[in-house]
């Protein structure tokens, strides 16, 4: 109960409210009890990046681990790009909206083109390219998206393929923020895998902070031309743990089977659950996500009740009466907590 009486559900404003999958504190635990070199020079790292590089079948691709998406994006972007050049990401991408000027403050300014269902198109590619054309202007260089999108939305292959051509027609590189990858390679669609994914990049990273890790996010530079020097550049971003095991170990026990695919799978079985229920009782979405991130619409008196009894995000305005808000579910959401949220929404709605 709250001070008000109200029943506490649980938190549906993330998914890194918990810590780890136990199968990772256990991995974390034995690493912690031995003595390993440090640096993610460590066996344990060692191991998960060969693991990682023979999921994705590039033999060539290099593995770097670091603790955080936005300090993946930031090293990764400033790493790949001279002074003058660009990034390109949609009006909603997490580098142009949510990491506090991260990039631009590293002296790379973030171009924006509208997205479509979160998504970036090959058309709001070709306007930027149209409206910065000499060095007057910065020169775009890298394509950033991100898969699943702020959206919870996927990239299709046809998608994901129309962009790399793009890229190789206009010479520029592809990037692609995986935060949320497990989820959208669980998810319902095409069928994309992490061999899919680095043969169409140049460079993405797998996120493992949103997926069941207590931290850190794997950086798959597959492109040789972009692998020089980025050990010297992650130490001097103060990117570079000493203790690089506590990442490493936890990256090996997620690839060592089908860990990381099936963490993914359960977070968006439990979003996919609730995004039905609340249709069933008659709540409308922004978007209909096949992903962890689902974008229910209420209206305003109702929004006030849920905020007494569980947590989210307020996403976006839908209407002089009603708004979106945004409920996000993990790898450690029971069924029941799902069940028990829909059960009170009924109970505001009906």
């Amino acid at each position: 109960m709250d001070g008000n009486g109200t029943a506490q559900l649980a938190s549906f404003r993330n998914d890194y409210s918990e810590g780890a999958h136990p199968r990772l504190l256990e991995a974390l635990a034995r690493a912690s009890g031995e003595q390993n070199i440090g640096y993610g020079l460590d066996r344990h790292s060692l191991r998960a990046a060969e693991l990682i590089v023979a999921r994705c079948g590039q033999p060539q691709a290099k593995v770097h681990f670091l603790a955080g998406g936005t300090q993946t994006n930031l090293l990764a972007i400033s790493a790949f790009l001279r002074p003058h050049e660009a990034v390109i990401a949609v009006n909603t991408g997490h580098v142009a909206t949510h990491e506090t000027g991260a990039i631009e403050a590293t002296g790379h300014k973030v171009l924006v083109a509208p997205h479509v269902d979160g998504k970036l198109t090959p058309d709001g590619v070709r306007a930027l390219l149209r409206e910065n054309t000499s060095e007057h202007m910065v020169k775009p260089r890298l394509v950033y998206v991100s898969n699943t999108t702020e959206l919870g939305t996927l990239y299709t292959r046809a998608e994901l393929q129309a962009l790399r051509a793009l890229c190789d027609a206009h010479g520029l590189l592809f990037f692609l923020d995986g935060a949320r990858l497990g989820s959208a390679l669980a998810a319902a669609g095409d069928g994309l895998s992490l061999v899919d994914i680095a043969a169409l990049t140049h460079a993405f990273y797998i996120g493992g902070t949103k997926n069941g890790a207590l931290l850190g996010e794997a950086l798959v530079v597959v492109e040789p031309t972009l692998q020089a020097d980025l050990r010297y550049l992650i130490k001097q971003r103060g990117a570079m743990l000493a203790k690089g095991m506590v990442v490493g170990c936890q990256f090996e026990a997620l690839f060592e089977g089908a860990l990381f695919v099936e963490l993914g799978a359960h977070a968006n079985a439990m979003a996919q659950r609730l995004q039905s229920g609340l249709k069933a009782a008659g709540v409308p979405m922004l978007i209909d996500s096949p992903s962890n991130q689902i974008f229910p619409v209420f209206a305003h008196a109702h929004i006030e009740a849920l905020a007494h009894m569980t947590s989210f995000e307020h996403w976006a305005p839908y209407s002089d009466t009603h708004a979106g808000i945004r409920f996000v579910t993990s790898w450690a959401t029971r069924p029941e907590s799902v069940d028990a949220l829909i059960h009170a929404v009924a109970g505001l709605v009906r």
